[in-house]
């Protein structure tokens, strides 16, 4: 790996990694915090260090440059087109298949502005205040963790984590450094789900005890397709990329962006799910489910992924809530009669419009007695049109706030904790082909051994959990 100004040897990597307190936390004082010695009045710019700009960290980039108070002061990256924002020099190939999912690129940032290769460097920087993390699934609890252990607040990408255990120890970590850390679940700063979240709690479905959600892109015959393994390009670290998890020679449909359907760096109900999960929690005032089955596979799609094209999960709520979430890769067309997410009540169903459609909004369709009942509507219907919105912008804002204020953000690490606990649950319970009961309060699975050893996997060398 190597910043702008030196160069680090394989052997010296893996010996700055361990010197550098990796599985420990940085508590050194090469990286001692700013935050007892720059407090931020309301007024100061707040600098921040991004880590991962491709695809998703590219976006957040742009919206963070939008704030007037914030200074990007560093970029961390280990595709150099990405670090050093230079699209010519991606792939031809890579551009023809992936097409916007390869960030432009051209922004205007400041001449001086830091890019590293090793994230590390950008945490030792004491005078970078927030780090933003959009780096692939495996790598968030380890960066979030040095991270808010060197002093830094944290905005952190969706799904939060790989394993549950990772989740557990990101919000000990900023805990303990009293950190203020936003997950990206940005349905938290939208209008359309607070007004949805007024509706329930008013009582105006009556009792709730349906939710579902669908992820639905039809992507058969050939999803990702299959291709080969071959030597990394030059441009990328692939070592790097890899991290924690097993060495695996690289493969062009993994890296860049094509890592969410592989079962070793994400998943669909991962990073589908986790927005519907946690929305419908918000909206309920749920915390965790006790009960969780799953069914489904590889049915159609014929590509190299490594989790399901067909896959539906039920979630049971010790409150008699059930959850229901499809994914969907072998099909089209929607799943739901509209929006995105369906509460079914005794006096009717809520439907919730994406907050970035044109249409958004929602709508409750009251429901009519059924039999031995009284067939008359229950309540009168409601179609709420809304403004196109951008939620991510609110909840950027939201973090910059609260990183001057010292205040809670509106989806806390622990809110996004138990949202991707839904995510990591639901395929623990495919892959074991069983139906588990969850503790939440131990955060373990009570009835099958065999699931309970995978909420973790065992890092690879020199990379641990603090």
């Amino acid at each position: 790996m190597k910043n702008t100004d030196t160069h680090v040897t394989r052997r010296r990597f893996l010996t700055s990694s361990v010197a550098a307190g990796i599985g420990a936390g940085v508590h050194s004082s090469a990286v001692a915090t700013s935050r007892t010695s720059r407090i931020l009045g309301a007024n100061d710019r707040i600098r921040v260090g991004m880590v991962g700009v491709g695809n998703r960290g590219s976006q957040l980039l742009n919206l963070f440059l939008q704030n007037s108070d914030v200074q990007v002061a560093a970029l961390s990256d280990v595709y150099k087109p990405y670090l050093y924002r230079d699209r010519s020099l991606v792939d031809h190939n890579l551009l023809a298949f992936l097409g916007g999912r390869i960030p432009q690129m051209d922004e205007q940032l400041d001449k001086g502005v830091g890019r590293y290769e090793d994230f590390r460097r950008l945490l030792e920087r004491k005078d970078i205040d927030a780090v933003v993390i959009a780096t692939p699934d495996h790598w968030h609890a380890i960066q979030a963790i040095m991270a808010c252990d060197s002093g830094k607040d944290v905005y952190v990408e969706k799904p939060l984590t790989a394993t549950i255990l990772e989740g557990r120890r990101m919000v000990e970590a900023a805990r303990r450094n009293g950190s203020v850390v936003q997950v990206g679940l940005q349905r938290r700063s939208s209008q359309v789900y607070k007004k949805a979240c007024d509706e329930v709690a008013q009582g105006k479905l009556g009792k709730i005890t349906v939710a579902r959600t669908y992820h639905v892109s039809n992507m058969a015959p050939s999803g990702i397709g299959r291709m080969p393994t071959r030597q990394a390009p030059p441009e990328l670290d692939w070592d790097a990329w890899l991290g924690p998890r097993a060495w695996r020679p690289y493969q062009e449909n993994i890296h860049p962006y094509r890592f969410r359907w592989w079962q070793e760096y994400s998943s669909q109900v991962g990073n589908w799910g986790v927005h519907y999960f946690d929305a419908v929690r918000w909206i309920l005032k749920e915390d965790s489910p006790v009960s969780i089955s799953a069914h489904g596979g590889r049915f159609v799609v014929d590509d190299d992924r490594t989790i399901p094209d067909t896959m539906e999960v039920v979630f049971e709520f010790a409150s008699g809530v059930i959850l229901t979430f499809g994914q969907y890769e072998s099909s089209g067309g929607s799943a739901l009669p509209e929006g995105e997410i369906e509460l079914r009540g005794t006096l009717g169903n809520l439907y919730c419009r994406p907050p970035y459609e044109s249409s958004t909004g929602y709508q409750i369709v009251p429901s009519r007695g059924g039999q031995f009942q009284d067939p008359k509507l229950r309540r009168e219907p409601v179609d709420v049109k809304m403004e196109t919105e951008y939620p991510t912008e609110h909840h950027v804002r939201n973090f910059l706030d609260c990183v001057k204020s010292r205040e809670q953000c509106v989806c806390p690490l622990e809110e996004g904790h138990r949202s991707t606990s839904f995510a990591h649950l639901a395929n623990i319970a495919l892959e074991t082909n069983s139906r588990i009961h969850w503790d939440p309060d131990t955060e373990k699975i009570t009835n099958n051994e065999k699931a309970n050893q995978l909420l973790h996997y065992e890092y690879r060398k020199p990379w641990q959990l603090s």
